[in-house]
């Protein structure tokens, strides 16, 4: 019954820390180190083991939960590399950006308004290519040059898109129910 607690989630699943992750693996690595690890398995264990198989699975399903997300995923690396990604106290974006915010906005706006499922998913598939572009745009950064000040942007940026993509998603539910 031995665990580090002092490894980081990369070290945890056996991964290197990059932000081009193998999520077959991670997605492997998790089943069976939960398989190992379950609070269930040590049901008939003394009350610290007990305690420490809760903990592990908490640990392993944080980790998991981290590196299966691009941008938790990208955050925590820049975590470990000493950079902070600021996005609770830095709103400065670039203008340009800030404006197709506006006019995405506008977009799903309009679908919703007109009742186009169809406009609204087309909007999906665009901001996924975005959000696709910008992962690797974060695989380059931080594994490729190591800049993380400028990835910590790119995650900033990603934020206002995953909130674009739950008010596609909701609109797209308020059209359809």
């Amino acid at each position: 019954m031995n665990f580090d607690f002092n490894q980081t989630h990369f070290e945890v699943f056996q991964l290197p820390a990059a932000f081009a992750l193998d999520t077959k693996a991670l997605e492997a690595q998790y089943r069976a180190l939960q398989a190992t690890w379950h609070p269930d398995r040590f049901a008939g264990s003394d009350d610290t083991e007990k305690r420490v198989s809760l903990q592990v699975a908490t640990r392993l399903n944080e980790g998991y939960q981290t590196l299966k997300s691009p941008v938790s995923r990208a955050r925590y690396l820049l975590k470990l590399n000493g950079v902070d990604t600021q996005e609770e106290t830095n709103t400065a974006m670039p203008m340009d950006f800030l404006m197709n915010q506006m006019i995405w906005r506008e977009h799903i706006a309009e679908g919703k308004a007109s009742q186009n499922v169809e406009r609204l998913e087309e909007l999906n598939h665009e901001l996924r290519q975005e959000i696709g572009a910008m992962e690797d745009e974060l695989s380059r950064l931080i594994d490729d040059e190591a800049r993380y000040d400028d990835a910590a942007m790119i995650v900033r940026k990603m934020r206002f898109m995953e909130r674009l993509d739950q008010e596609i998603g909701n609109a797209i539910e308020s059209v359809l129910y």
